[in-house]
């Protein structure tokens, strides 16, 4: 026993000084061969590595750490990036071989769902219904009190919890702390923990991102009625109505007002206060004394000097003031957080430090003065930081948090909540971290801490459809999954029968005939025939094809003569004959400046400009480098005013002669004849709205909500959301 112990300690000692005993020219050459984003998918597991990969790294980080790396219960650092090149320098592995772009995984899934027979006739009509949901359970059915969808914001008065269930429409409230995965009391914007329609009623709501409270009141920033909705105590019934609502929306984004407000995200009060951002616009409003009727205006307005872009989060202890902005004014890349040594106490009081590189900030204090701020990771600093240099005390590094817009915490004495939405559930210490590896103790909405309820349920983050009439295919603008049903669903909620996984970065899918393409980022992935049976790409092109540098892939389409791809960046749809090789140089390239998503029938080519708000329109047997498209959602060139003006542009798709334009406006424009659109006529339909007026997003049978992606499979228009929804409906035409 002694023998084969000293025998595994001697071998383990062997594979470590392989990984680590390299000389500095061979540490720069392995970083150069085998870079981040190798390590990174042999390192979470999505790569299969090498033989003695895998063996060699569990004795080098040891075998716990190397299991945690590979279920995400902690993240990858730069060491273990360091630790795997080594390794795969030692191994002398193939970097060809390990490219992310050639890696991918397939799950098979037990699915059981009725088959639709797509025996539909007609055209659409204006605000017409819905009739099955993907990547949900069910319309209005939320799935339960456990069952999250994007959660966003948390709060605690120290003896209750609550949580913005955003993407469900609810506020969930604990009266008493949870300690354990249990459901909550009560639900504030639904009658009962089933629902999760959106609605505009005091006891409703329609993208809740942020909730706080005082003890007694509970504020909620019920952002896409641009509004704030209040209540004076604690209800004791589901569903009850807000007893205050301040209404914003009313005035142009562009005129700061303190009586009004759009897109409102943070809030903050400590019952005599209170503070909410005006995101869309770029302000902060505060009462000096809470208010008490609807409508009452602030009595502050703050822009941080101009400098405030999209104000997200507010964090605040009455004392000091803290905004995490999306896109401050500040010169630089990525978000930033404004810092108010004081609170304001006048109009415009500038900021004190702003702390940029980091995302947007947002937390809370503690009752001993500890501030706790959450971007990808949960920071804590002992006491007020006194500029934007003073790092914080503890930056926890082993768990990811997903960063972006859903992540928030709350304290009640020692213990620490954390919301983490992209993973769907609160994660919660039961005392104060204080170490930078310490993993949560539990979970609640999950049944541990490393199960996302998301991918359990098969709710897919940006669905991107396509369907032939007989399978549907539906790729993640994401996180890089395919996700493919055999047949047609017939049933809300049917689970795919198959999961492709791969590196993200996709966002456009093209199908025609029994050829599928995915596009995005840098790669270009091609099945010549259907992915029905685990099967993988034919043709993956990474990086270039002949002298075209891919950079920015936004859209991809094929017919049975050309093959096109959109390159944002570079302001090009490139044209090739048939499917292309590594070597094939395009035929034609077309200058298109924002060229987004594509779509082509065999006889038109729709390229959408998404923020230049309008859609080109080629005919395919017209094309050449310089021809000039019919112009969509833009005065025409010879000076005709058009019918239609869009808010964005995501995806114009033709298909069977029709032209189907999903815009901004939460809505899907259906033309029965293209040709009618090219002339300028309006739209013979709207999906999405109760008419050709309306434009709020929300959720339910009849409403769009910031839809981005569309496929006509000749019986059936698929719709895919992105963030903030994420819904996949099927309609049906109306005979």
């Amino acid at each position: 026993m002694a023998v084969r112990m000293w025998l595994a300690l001697a071998f383990s000692v062997a594979w470590a000084q392989q990984a680590t005993d390299l000389t500095n020219d061979e540490r720069v050459t392995a970083r150069r061969l085998y870079p981040g984003e190798i390590t990174y998918g042999l390192l979470n597991g999505r790569t299969p590595g090498p033989p003695g990969f895998d063996r060699a790294m569990a004795e080098r980080l040891g075998q716990e750490r190397f299991d945690a790396l590979r279920t995400g219960g902690e993240n990858i650092t730069g060491g273990d990036h360091d630790a795997a090149a080594a390794v795969l320098l030692r191994l002398k592995a193939d970097p060809e071989k390990l490219k992310p772009s050639q890696w991918m995984t397939v799950r098979f899934v037990r699915s059981n769902y009725p088959v639709a027979h797509g025996n539909t006739s007609g055209f659409f009509r204006t605000g017409q219904d819905a009739d099955i949901l993907l990547s949900g359970i069910d319309f209005n059915n939320a799935g339960g009190p456990l069952l999250f969808n994007h959660p966003m914001g948390i709060a605690t008065d120290g003896k209750r919890l609550l949580l913005a269930d955003t993407y469900n429409n609810r506020v969930l409230i604990w009266n008493t702390l949870p300690s354990a995965n249990v459901p909550p009391d009560l639900v504030l914007g639904q009658k009962d923990f089933t629902g999760n329609d959106s609605g505009t009623g005091r006891d409703q709501m329609n993208f809740p991102v942020n909730v706080t409270t005082d003890g007694q009141r509970i504020v909620v920033t019920d952002t896409d009625n641009y509004r704030i909705l209040i209540w004076n105590q604690f209800p004791t019934r589901n569903g009850a109505p807000a007893d205050v609502v301040l209404q914003g929306g009313v005035g142009t984004i562009d005129a700061p007002m303190k009586r009004n407000f759009h897109w409102p995200w943070g809030v903050w009060t400590d019952g005599r206060k209170l503070a909410i951002s005006s995101t869309g616009g770029g302000w902060i409003l505060i009462w000096n004394r809470f208010p008490t009727q609807d409508d009452q205006p602030a009595d502050l307005l703050l822009r941080g000097g101009g400098k405030l872009g999209t104000p997200r989060q507010i964090t605040s202890d009455g004392t000091h003031l803290i905004v995490g902005d999306h896109n401050p004014r500040m010169g630089g890349p990525g978000g930033g957080t404004f810092f108010w040594k004081t609170f304001p106490t006048r109009d415009d009081q500038p900021y004190d430090f702003y702390r940029g590189g980091d995302f947007w900030l947002r937390g809370c204090f503690t009752r001993e003065g500890r501030l706790l701020l959450m971007s990808g990771t949960l920071h804590i600093w002992n006491t007020f930081p006194a500029n934007e240099k003073v790092e914080p005390d503890l930056s926890l590094g082993s768990y990811n948090f997903w960063a972006g817009d859903h992540t928030g915490v709350a304290v009640a004495g020692d213990r620490v909540y954390i919301v983490t939405g992209n993973a769907n559930k609160i994660v919660v210490y039961r005392s104060m971290p204080t170490k930078r590896n310490q993993l949560p103790d539990f979970a609640i909405g999950n049944p541990d801490i490393h199960t996302n309820t998301l991918e359990t349920h098969f709710i897919i983050s940006n669905p991107l459809p396509a369907s032939n009439g007989k399978s549907l295919f539906v790729a993640s603008g994401f996180d890089g999954k395919l996700y493919v049903w055999k047949h047609l669903p017939d049933r809300s909620g049917a689970h795919p029968d198959l999961v492709y996984s791969f590196t993200p970065g996709d966002c456009d899918i093209a199908l025609w005939k029994d050829t599928l393409a995915l596009a995005g980022g840098k790669t270009v992935r091609i099945w010549k025939k259907l992915p029905l049976d685990g099967n993988l790409p034919d043709v993956i092109l990474d990086k270039r094809i002949g002298s075209v540098q891919l950079e920015d892939i936004r859209g991809v389409a094929l017919d049975d003569r050309y093959f096109y791809l959109a390159d944002n960046r570079a302001g090009k749809v490139y044209v090739w004959n048939g499917i292309p090789s590594n070597d094939s140089e395009p035929v034609m390239t077309l200058n298109v400046e924002q060229a987004w998503m594509l779509s082509s029938d065999g006889n038109y080519l729709a390229v959408s400009t998404c923020f230049r708000h309008m859609v080109l329109v080629y005919p395919v047997n017209e094309l050449r480098t310089d021809a000039q498209p019919r112009m969509i959602g833009q005065r025409a060139r010879d000076g005709r005013p058009v019918s239609v003006r869009f808010n964005g542009v995501a995806k114009a798709l033709v298909a069977g002669g029709h032209l189907f334009i999903a815009e901004g406006f939460n809505r899907v424009h259906a033309w029965r004849r293209i040709e009618d659109a090219c002339a300028g006529q309006r739209a013979d339909a709207i999906l999405g709205q109760p008419d050709f007026d309306s434009v709020r997003p929300g959720t339910g049978r009849n409403r769009l909500h910031t839809v981005s992606a569309l496929s006509f499979d000749g019986s059936y228009l698929w719709a895919g959301e992105v963030k903030f929804s994420e819904r996949l409906l099927r309609f049906s035409p109306v005979p």
